[in-house]
């Protein structure tokens, strides 16, 4: 995309995004998604009226001291210090209080149409003429809001960048019946994608010997398989393991996302021995194998900015300076959608797997053929732990698993948002595991199913193209389980 393309795609998305606003400011009143009063209303009004959070008089005390720091006449310096204020101002603040203030934010620093439409249209007439590239400075200057440099200010104090992560994460949320405030959100994670770029952030080993603090933060924002306790993170942390995560400057104690890795001889089929306190460590001299077995994301106000690929790709690279005899690089993931898509689709199942198929599942159920329905299948699914490795209802199972995992949505990606993922960078889905999970969640979202996807260091891009070109790269194990 050229320069003058970029501009003005960006112009259109603000401009369209200025229209929002003003749209969801005008429903506010009548939704109920805000308060009773405009905001403009309330600062101009005496007295507090209804349920509403501040007072006139401290909406406009707030307004004053955000104006404040963002006034061009401050240094830097004094503009963190103002923002460091209304942060701790914030921090003792009740929840609608904060959501008053989320509002100032949003709709007080916004962009004006009048001065981007003069912008955009002085940058169009210039093309083409000496006057073209000071006519871009003065549109990419208009395309600034004062939220913008409002939200880079408060990013200017010791703990800011930690207050506006924390402060998104209670945003989010309240997108549903705040939708005025999407302008803000927008304008967060815009700006934490370009601060929170893998350029800037450090990969580091987590281990046994690192701060208990951080060690707590571990058992604390593990997504996938919960610690137990201290004894199942020191067995995480041991010498045949390895975790990862990535720490921002600014936040140096805080892991934005963690890797938890197996090494071992052979592709892991099962979470049972790595969870295996009483284990004995695996011997390294003989490790070929490195298995992520969990990666997890720790900040729910980072949502939307992306840096788990860059994660696999750095550890494996690290992986690869330490331990020069791997070779097989995998993961051993969980299915989180397919309990729900067999609920959603399994008459459709029932139907492609055929006469003889479904005369055999109905004897297995002990029903008769024409009784055989899509609850009685769910809820041998349901029962997989006892199911013997002949079971018709095993054999479908496995092939509703391949299917589901060969399933695409919109554009032409997984369903599966743990195969979106590990697709997108490059993955193939090797092998379908039996009853991997015994454990409640397990069964409870892929009825004790889990799934090795295979980083083949060598034909990642290749695995790229096949995705881009609507075709989900598989092994051809998997592809005959499929229908």
């Amino acid at each position: 995309m050229t320069t003058s393309n970029w501009i003005l795609d960006k112009v259109s998305r603000l401009m369209s995004q200025v229209q929002a606003e003003a749209q969801a400011e005008q429903a506010k009143t009548t939704s109920g998604s805000g308060p009773a009063r405009s905001l403009d209303a309330r600062l101009d009004g005496v007295v507090r009226k209804g349920d509403e959070a501040l007072s006139p008089r401290e909406l406009r005390r707030i307004l004053g001291e955000l104006q404040s720091v963002v006034d061009s006449r401050v240094s830097e310096a004094e503009a963190g210090r103002r923002a460091s204020v209304i942060a701790q101002w914030y921090e003792k603040a009740s929840a609608p209080e904060r959501i008053d203030c989320m509002f100032l934010m949003n709709d007080k620093f916004a962009h004006d149409p009048q001065t981007m439409q003069a912008a955009r249209a002085e940058y169009e007439a210039a093309q083409g003429t000496p006057e073209q590239g000071h006519a871009e400075i003065r549109l990419r200057q208009a395309l600034e809001s004062p939220r913008t440099r409002l939200l880079q200010r408060f990013a200017g104090f010791a703990q800011g960048l930690r207050f506006l992560v924390n402060l998104r994460a209670e945003l989010l949320p309240l997108l549903r019946t705040h939708k005025g405030l999407v302008a803000l959100d927008a304008e967060l994670e815009s700006l934490f994608s370009n601060w929170f770029d893998v350029a800037f952030l450090e990969l580091r080993r987590i281990s046994w010997d690192s701060p208990a603090s951080l060690i707590e933060k571990l058992i604390r924002y593990e997504a996938v398989h919960a610690i137990r306790s201290w004894a199942d993170v020191k067995n995480r942390l041991d010498s045949d393991r390895r975790c990862y995560g990535f720490f921002h400057p600014h936040m140096p104690d805080e892991p934005l996302i963690f890797v938890e890795v197996a090494l071992l001889d052979q592709m892991a089929d099962s979470m049972a021995p790595l969870l295996d306190e009483s284990a004995s460590a695996a011997d390294l001299d003989k490790a070929t194998t490195a298995i992520f077995y969990s990666i997890s994301n720790t900040q729910v106000g980072l949502r939307g900015v992306s840096f788990g690929d860059s994660l696999i790709k750095r550890v494996v690279e690290a992986l690869q300076g330490e331990f020069p005899r791997l070779k097989t690089f995998a993961t051993l993931s969980p299915i989180p959608g397919l309990r729900a898509w067999l609920g959603r689709n399994i008459d459709a199942m029932l139907d492609k797997a055929g006469v003889k198929a479904r005369q055999r599942l109905a004897q297995a159920l002990a029903v008769e053929p024409d009784a055989l329905t899509g609850e009685a299948v769910l809820a041998g699914f349901d029962a997989a732990a006892e199911l013997d490795e002949k079971s018709p209802v095993r054999r479908l199972l496995l092939q509703c698993a391949a299917q589901y995992l060969l399933e695409t949505g919109k554009g032409g990606r997984s369903v599966d948002p743990v195969a979106r993922f590990h697709l997108g960078n490059g993955a193939r889905i090797e092998r379908l595991n039996w009853m991997a999970d015994g454990s409640p969640k397990g069964i409870k979202q892929s009825c004790g199913l889990m799934v090795n996807y295979l980083y083949d260091l060598k034909r990642l891009d290749k695995y790229r193209s096949q995705l881009e070109q609507g075709k989900i790269p598989t092994s051809s194990a998997l592809d005959a389980l499929a229908f």
